[in-house]
C-alpha cells in the first residue's frame, strides 16, 4: 500500500511539472529560442523596387455597417504611393444598414478603381471575400478590414516581397491607436506586438509565419481558396492553406497599419471565444500539418499555435494535480497557496477598477486567464455542428 501511494504522488508529481513546464514553454521558451535563433538575420527573398513595373493589386473589403471608418480606409488607400493605375478596391456590404452603402456610392465618382457590391442577405465576412475574388483581376490580392488604415507605403511595401517567387503571402504590422488605462488595451497592444515579433522571427526562419493579422494581408490571387462557409477564422485558414502548398508565409514589420484596438474586456472575450472557436475547427482541417516535411512549419505549428489552444487544459491539469499533491506535502501545500493567489488576482483587479484604479500588473493577469478561458470555451464550441461565420463585430471606439 505504502508503495502503491509512493508511485502515485510521484505520478501526480510528473503531471504537475509537466503541465507547468508545457505552459512555459508555449508562451516563454519557444519565442526565446526562436528569437535567439534568428538572431540579427533578415528575410531573405527577392523584392521589387519602387521603379519596377509592380503586379496588379485587388483590395478587397467586406463591411458590414462601417460608416464611422469606410470613407477614411478608402482615401488611406488612394493615399499610398502604389501606382494608382494598378490597384482596384473591391468593397462588399455585408447587408449594411447604416449609411455604409451611401457614403461609399458617393466616393465612386471621385475614386473610379472603386468597385462595389451591396450585398442583400447578411453572409458572413468569409463569404463576401470570397465572392470578392472571384470578381477581382489583380495577380496579388490585399485582404483588409474597414477599420484598419494604411499609411502611404503600405501597399508596396506588402507586395515587394511577392517578387520572390516563393512568397505565397506577406503580412503586415498592426500599430494600435486609441489606447485606454481603464480597460485591457495596453494588455492586449503587448500581447499582439509578442506575436508579431514571434511571426517575423518564423519568417525569417523558415517562411512558416502562423497566421497574418487578419486586418489587412496579402496574397497571389492563384494561391486564394475559398474559405468554408462555416469558418470563424478565416485568415489562419487562408495562410495555412498557403503553407500546405509549400509557399512561404512571411511579416513585413514595415508594412505598418493602424487600428483602434480593442479595450473592453467582455466584448475582447467574446471576440475570443469566436477567434477560439475557429482556432479548433483549423486545427481539425489541417491535422497533416502536425507531421509535415517542410522544415519548420510543423515544430512552429506545434509550439506557437497547438500548445498555446490546448494550454488551458495543461492549466487545469497543473492546479489539479497541485490541489491533490498539497494535502501529502508540505511543498506542494505552499505551491498551491501561491497557486490559488494568483487566481485571486483577477478579483482584485475587477475590485479596483470599479474604484477607477489601473493597475498594469494585475490587469495582465485578468488579461491572461480571460485568454485562456475563452479558448477553454472556444473548444467545446468547435465540438458543436456551426452553421454560419456571421458574427458581430467588435464596437469600434471603446473608452
Amino acid at each position: 500500500m505504502i508503495l502503491n501511494d509512493s508511485y502515485l504522488f510521484t505520478a501526480f508529481v510528473v503531471l504537475f511539472w509537466l503541465s507547468v513546464a508545457y505552459i512555459f514553454y508555449s508562451y516563454a521558451l519557444f519565442p526565446l529560442f526562436i528569437q535567439l535563433k534568428a538572431g540579427k538575420k533578415k528575410i531573405q527573398a527577392r523584392q521589387y523596387s519602387p521603379e519596377d513595373d509592380l503586379p496588379g493589386v485587388s483590395i478587397l473589403i467586406s463591411a458590414f455597417n462601417e460608416e464611422e471608418v469606410i470613407e477614411s480606409k478608402i482615401r488611406s488607400v488612394f493615399n499610398t504611393r502604389y501606382p494608382v493605375s494598378k490597384l482596384e478596391v473591391l468593397i462588399g456590404s455585408d447587408n449594411s444598414t447604416d449609411k455604409t452603402n451611401e457614403i461609399v456610392e458617393k466616393l465612386m465618382s471621385e475614386f473610379p478603381s472603386v468597385r462595389f457590391f451591396p450585398f442583400r442577405q447578411r453572409r458572413g465576412k468569409g463569404n463576401v471575400v470570397n465572392e470578392l475574388h472571384q470578381n477581382s483581376t489583380g495577380s496579388i490580392i490585399i485582404l483588409t478590414d474597414a477599420n484598419v488604415m494604411l499609411e502611404e507605403n503600405t501597399l508596396f511595401e506588402l507586395v515587394k516581397y511577392f517578387k520572390d517567387e516563393r512568397v505565397g503571402l506577406v503580412d503586415t504590422r498592426m500599430m494600435n491607436t486609441n489606447m485606454h488605462p481603464s480597460g485591457i488595451s495596453y494588455q492586449e497592444k503587448a500581447y499582439i506586438s509578442r506575436e508579431v515579433l514571434i511571426k517575423q522571427h518564423e519568417s525569417i526562419l523558415w517562411g512558416t509565419m502562423m497566421g497574418p493579422f487578419g486586418g489587412c494581408f496579402a496574397i497571389r490571387s492563384e494561391l486564394y481558396e475559398p474559405v468554408p462557409k462555416n469558418f470563424l477564422v478565416d485568415d489562419f485558414y487562408i495562410n495555412m492553406k498557403v503553407l500546405e502548398k509549400g509557399y512561404q508565409c512571411i511579416n513585413n514589420l514595415n508594412a505598418l497599419v493602424f487600428e483602434d484596438i480593442s479595450n473592453n474586456l467582455s466584448d475582447e472575450f467574446k471576440r475570443k471565444v469566436r477567434i477560439s472557436t475557429g482556432n479548433f475547427q483549423n486545427l481539425q482541417r489541417f491535422s497533416n500539418l502536425l507531421w509535415h516535411q517542410t522544415k519548420g512549419l510543423s515544430f512552429c505549428f506545434i509550439s506557437h499555435k497547438v500548445m498555446r489552444w490546448t494550454g488551458p487544459f495543461f492549466l487545469l491539469l497543473a492546479f489539479l494535480t497541485n490541489a491533490w499533491l498539497a494535502t501529502r506535502s508540505e511543498v506542494y501545500f505552499y505551491i498551491f497557496i501561491l497557486h490559488c493567489s494568483l487566481f485571486v488576482l483577477p478579483l482584485l483587479d475587477l475590485i479596483f477598477r470599479s474604484a477607477g484604479v489601473h493597475i498594469a500588473v494585475l490587469r495582465f493577469v485578468t488579461h491572461f486567464y480571460s485568454m485562456n478561458l475563452a479558448l477553454f470555451a472556444g473548444f467545446f464550441k468547435s465540438l458543436k455542428k456551426i452553421e454560419s461565420n456571421v458574427w458581430k463585430p467588435t464596437k469600434r471606439n471603446q473608452a
